[in-house]
């Protein structure tokens, strides 16, 4: 388990999450929600699903990872499986998630390759991210780390009135 990963940025440390600060990025999780499209729904999660969710990536060994400035919560991300079926135990699917005041200065990026780096060192060989195709500021960090687009999947889901394009990306690690 990792304690902390200090980064190179000026008060920002990578480390699992704290139980303590579940509701912290349950307030991220539903800001998410509410305002953008990087979650496919629009239904606010609870604290009861947020706390099984939790229970449940611990309890099967997937990370969840938290980005601190200063001691305090701007960011989390995990990776699960990406299908339910035995063969494609090797790869994983990651989320990340960064507080709306704290986008685009390195956080997101610093999750993701931390993320990375655990599921490599789980013997995983492939990681996924599903992004909204107009998330360009994800699609970008995205590329920057090594991901290629493999798949786009138009008009799948339809939020704030509008038909969302998914983009499939990938990268061997």
């Amino acid at each position: 388990m990792m304690d902390s990963l200090e980064s190179s940025g000026e008060g920002l440390s990578i480390m699992d999450l704290r139980e303590a600060d579940l509701p912290a990025a349950l307030a991220i999780y539903n800001d998410v929600i509410a305002t953008t499209t990087a979650v496919y729904s629009e239904a606010p999660v609870t604290t009861d699903y947020w706390v099984r969710w939790f229970a449940e990536r611990r309890s099967r060994g997937f990370p969840v990872l938290a980005s601190y400035k200063d001691g305090e919560l701007i960011g989390f991300g995990s990776f699960g499986e990406f299908r339910p079926w035995p063969c494609y135990e090797m790869t994983v699917e990651h989320s990340v998630h960064v507080r709306a005041d704290r986008r685009r200065h390195g956080a997101g990026t610093k999750l993701v390759r931390s993320l990375m780096d655990r599921a490599a060192e789980a013997g995983k060989q492939v990681m996924i991210a599903g992004i909204d195709a107009e998330n360009q500021s994800s699609m970008t960090l995205h590329a920057k780390l090594g991901f290629a687009e493999v798949g786009r999947l138009p008009a799948v889901a339809c939020k704030f009135g509008r038909w969302l394009d998914l983009v499939y990306l990938h990268r061997k690690l």
